[in-house]
């Protein structure tokens, strides 16, 4: 079913405001469109502010272009975040949504995803244009566009293959599509020479205000897997594959205090680099609204002062599922550091070490479901339990019992999880929070949050801290997270094993 919190625009009287102030809270959440010049843009958009009566309000850029409105050259729409409310939870637009961002749409046709969420093709079309104010082909296509339209912008990658790394097949197509939405030819964008390809791209990734990246580095720098990732207190960097052509990326604060991340991405594959950009958007948690979320919140008594405190924290993601249910099984019961070593012994003698490092340090991938299925992972440290929790994990995934698939709803995800030996509500909330990014995750068992939600001092039951959190819902995940924080903040020193905050 849909759901009616996803709001199909603000109300007028904000819309206004939020563009009159040029309010970067509510960047990506609508769009303005000026009849006057055919021109939809940013509520952030520098140019001289337009008549009241030339202006119209879009829930989507797919809306605004299929109105006949083109994106503004100077505010760009390209680079604003996504609408966390549409994308994320379990109402059908949302699913689709996510379906659509793991490419369905590439290949299949409208009638395969509807069937995915449980509708009919007429039905999910109706209600894209309630919520969006366009159908999802239109939806698609505009994400394809703007994508390429920032490459085109932003660097010097051939025409060719800005078409493949925005998903077209055809460069015929690419052409024909790009030009119709935009009123000029992709070539003609590039006014200006651009530098000579180097190594790496370089794009920005806008978020909407405010953004705690210090604390979310500190959660993964804490986490990172040596080979793999590197995280310093101004930057996380990542190796990934294929094997024989591996991609590496780091991402930093846009400089100059843009509301925006710098990513630098090496991708050999163009074909990947539109979902190689959606991982890092997720990683990064850069489409959620925190005004949102704090609004939801902030009545609590014992979120207030968090909020106050840290009032850009955002929920940290993960690069894949796989790795995040390995972490996350290897973490029961025991400290994050712990979890680490563990997992580091994991990746030195089960991963995939590549024939030369793509940057100094990185040089390995992280193990396959095909390498744990029957890996002995004995001498590693790790229990024979969870050996097997792992083992048949791996192979769970592999026969389809189990997966990450995008359309699943919470209950869905946990249901199948927990049906397997070895993985309670905790690892499943817990990889949901993680690997879907899921904003009502809730690992209630976790017994640091069953203190840190304690008002008199005692840690509460699983059964009344589920009761408490009702009030949180749909973002459950992001007061633990808050929560987390909270208490890591009041209590620094090494923590000992117990049921918290892992992989």
């Amino acid at each position: 079913m849909s759901d009616p919190r996803a709001n199909v625009l603000p109300d007028p009287r904000t819309c206004e405001q939020a563009r009159l102030s040029r309010d970067a809270r509510f960047d990506g959440l609508f769009f303005t469109a000026v009849r006057s010049t055919g021109i939809y843009c940013r509520p952030v958009c520098p140019a001289p502010t337009p008549k009241r009566e030339n202006v119209r309000y879009y829930a989507s850029a797919a809306a605004a272009e299929a109105a006949g409105f083109r994106p503004c050259l100077r505010c760009r729409p390209e680079l604003s975040p996504g609408n966390d409310v549409w994308q994320r939870g379990d109402h059908v637009v949302a699913r689709a949504l996510k379906l659509i961002e793991h490419g369905a749409l590439d290949e299949g046709s409208l009638e395969q995803l509807a069937t995915r969420v449980g509708l009919g093709a007429r039905q999910l079309r109706r209600l894209f244009t309630e919520r969006l104010g366009a159908p999802p082909l239109s939806v698609h296509t505009t994400r394809r566009l703007l994508f390429a339209k920032q490459l085109l912008t932003e660097t010097s990658l051939p025409v060719t293959e800005v078409a493949l790394a925005s998903g077209f097949r055809s460069l015929r197509r690419f052409n024909a599509a790009f030009a119709q939405a935009n009123r000029i030819a992709p070539r003609e964008l590039r006014r200006q020479p651009r530098a000579a390809n180097s190594d790496a791209l370089t794009l920005r990734l806008a978020y909407r205000p405010p953004f705690d990246f210090a604390s979310l580095l500190g959660f993964l720098r804490g986490r990172a897997l040596p080979g793999i990732e590197q995280v310093d207190e101004a930057a996380y960097a990542r190796v990934f594959g294929p094997a024989d052509a591996p991609g590496w990326l780091r991402v930093s604060a846009w400089p100059g205090g843009e509301h925006a991340l710098k990513l630098e991405l090496h991708c050999p594959q163009p074909a990947q680099m539109l979902g190689v950009v959606a991982r890092v958007r997720r990683l990064f948690d850069l489409d959620a609204d925190p005004r949102a979320i704090a609004d939801a919140l902030r009545f609590d008594d014992t979120l207030r002062p968090l909020l106050r405190k840290r009032p850009g924290l955002r929920l940290p993601g993960s690069w894949d599922g796989f790795e995040i249910a390995v972490r996350a099984i290897l973490g029961q019961q025991v400290s994050v550091a712990a979890a680490r070593t563990l997992a580091t012994r994991l990746v030195q003698r089960h991963g995939v070490a590549l024939a030369a490092a793509p940057l100094p340090g990185l040089d390995r991938l992280f193990p396959t479901p095909e390498a744990l299925a029957d890996a002995d992972l004995r001498q590693l440290g790790v229990t024979g339990a969870r050996a097997e929790t792992i083992r048949g994990m791996a192979r769970a995934l592999l026969d389809g019992r189990v997966d990450f698939r995008a359309e699943q709803s919470l209950d869905e995800f946990v249901a199948r999880w927990v049906a397997l030996p070895g993985i309670g509500d905790w690892t499943a909330h817990y990889m949901a929070m993680r690997a879907l990014s899921h904003p009502d995750a809730f690992p209630a068992a976790d017994l640091i949050l069953r203190r840190a939600a304690a008002r008199d001092g005692d840690a509460l039951s699983t059964k009344a801290l589920t009761a408490l959190a009702e009030a949180w819902r749909p973002w459950r995940a992001y007061a633990v997270i808050h929560l987390w924080r909270g208490t890591a903040d009041a209590a620094p020193a090494p923590r000992t094993k117990r049921k918290g905050v892992v992989a």
